[in-house]
């Protein structure tokens, strides 16, 4: 039978320059092509092959499937499959990574009947960016492993790496990149050295070389990002710095504090406390290798401009910077009311939140965020939806943050949606851990 990639080459390339590829379906007498337009005769072959595919065929000797394995691990409980399926089914799909990585975590393993869908999840993301592909694999245990042996769609379960440095020398992206996550977990120093000596052969890898870096950052990867800062790609540079504003201590974030520190200030008279916002008034050249750069254009842009730099300068800035400085929590600073320029120092705060992976900012953030009652105009409801999807999950416990007013927008009922949901999900795993 024709392959229906045949085809599918024969439709790209034109029926004009390739031969219609036969196609014979066993038990089917061969059609009588009576279209005299090749075009319409692949079409009609298509059409065949199709059904074909679908109807399937009586098997001419059927040996019995080999036995999958027993796995030791214990399936999640009913519920918890019950919210995986509601995710599959499109349900904050975007929380599926998750749910996998807390099952893993807690050594539970994905229901036998949801694994199908799941590995066809899994297998339409990028094999460069192999995480779901992997948690699925780990997930679904033994039994997954078995249905890839059965499906050649889902061999991403069962592919071996290549033993040793093999993987890293002869690999391909995907292949070099899991080495690289296994050695930067094992030997951090390692990773890194390797990473180093990679550098000026790497290319287009070196972001994924700082993707790696990302997991487990520590002071000691600073050099290597710093020297990144100077890299010609806007993505290579971009995402060194971010990291570096990451990174407790790092020299990139005391620079952006010293440029932060004359933004900002709380002044108070007789009409009460009031937080004053001086945008910083130009993009010079060191702020430019902190990964910052200015939006384009003059004259009326300029405003937008400024704007744009002081949502660059504060999402890079430590968030400790401003405790240490107003001498408030992050909830005290939120309460000071914040004049126009309060949706751009959300924005800002809510970036170097997550980034610096701060609790307590991002908590008081989305408290601020669901009391002001407006997303949709004064902060955005994007940056509110990352926040959600960031915060403790334990934001999302009943009484913890209070249900949107009567009349609310919808984008507030749906981020108290989303952490309910999370929590929830979390919960159900941890019982069932519990009483495995």
């Amino acid at each position: 039978m024709s392959t229906w990639q045949d085809l599918v080459t024969a439709s790209l390339i034109g029926t004009e320059r390739s031969a219609v590829p036969p196609v014979a379906v066993p038990g089917v007498p061969t059609p009588a092509d009576a279209p005299a337009d090749p075009a319409a005769i692949l079409l009609d072959r298509a059409a065949l092959l199709t059904v074909a595919r679908r109807g399937g065929r009586p098997p001419e000797h059927a040996e019995p499937l080999p036995a999958a394995e027993p796995d030791p691990a214990p399936a999640v409980s009913p519920a918890a499959g019950h919210r995986l399926a509601r995710m599959l089914g499109g349900e904050h799909p975007d929380l599926l990574a998750e749910w996998l990585s807390a099952a893993v975590t807690r050594g539970l393993r994905v229901p036998a009947h949801l694994l199908p869908a799941l590995l066809d999840r899994a297998r339409r993301v990028s094999p460069t960016g192999p995480e779901l592909r992997r948690l699925a694999a780990e997930a679904g245990g033994s039994r997954a492993r078995w249905l890839a042996g059965l499906n050649p769609d889902w061999a991403f379960v069962t592919v071996r790496a290549l033993p040793g440095d093999d993987a890293w020398r002869l690999g391909d992206a995907a292949q070099r990149r899991s080495y690289l996550d296994a050695l930067r977990g094992r030997d951090p120093d390692a990773a890194r050295e390797l990473i180093i000596a990679s550098w000026e052969a790497a290319g287009p890898e070196r972001v994924m070389f700082l993707t790696v870096l990302a997991d487990g950052l520590s002071p000691a990867d600073e050099p290597l990002l710093e020297s990144a800062l100077d890299d010609r790609a806007a993505e290579v540079y971009g995402r060194a710095a971010y990291l570096l504003a990451r990174l407790p201590g790092s020299a990139l974030g005391q620079r952006m504090a010293e440029r932060a520190l004359g933004c900002l200030r709380i002044e108070g008279d007789a009409q009460g406390t009031r937080l004053i916002t001086i945008p910083p008034g130009r993009c010079d050249a060191d702020m430019r290798r902190d990964g910052i750069t200015p939006r384009p254009g003059g004259g009326s842009a300029q405003l937008d401009d400024r704007t744009h730099l002081m949502l660059e300068v504060l999402a890079r800035t430590p968030l400790r910077t401003w405790i240490d400085k107003f001498g408030r929590s992050a909830e005290q600073i939120l309460a000071v009311p914040l004049g126009g320029w309060a949706p751009v120092l959300f924005t800002g705060w809510a970036r170097a939140a997550m980034a610096q992976r701060d609790q307590e900012w991002m908590a008081a953030l989305i408290s601020l965020a669901l009391a002001d009652g407006r997303p949709g105009t004064m902060y955005g409801v994007e940056t509110l939806r990352q926040l959600i999807r960031r915060a403790d999950p334990a934001l999302g416990a009943p009484g913890v943050m209070p249900d949107p007013e009567p009349g609310a927008p919808a984008a507030l009922y749906g981020a108290v949606g989303v952490l309910r949901f999370r929590y929830d999900m979390l919960k159900e795993l941890d019982d069932d851990h519990g009483a495995g």
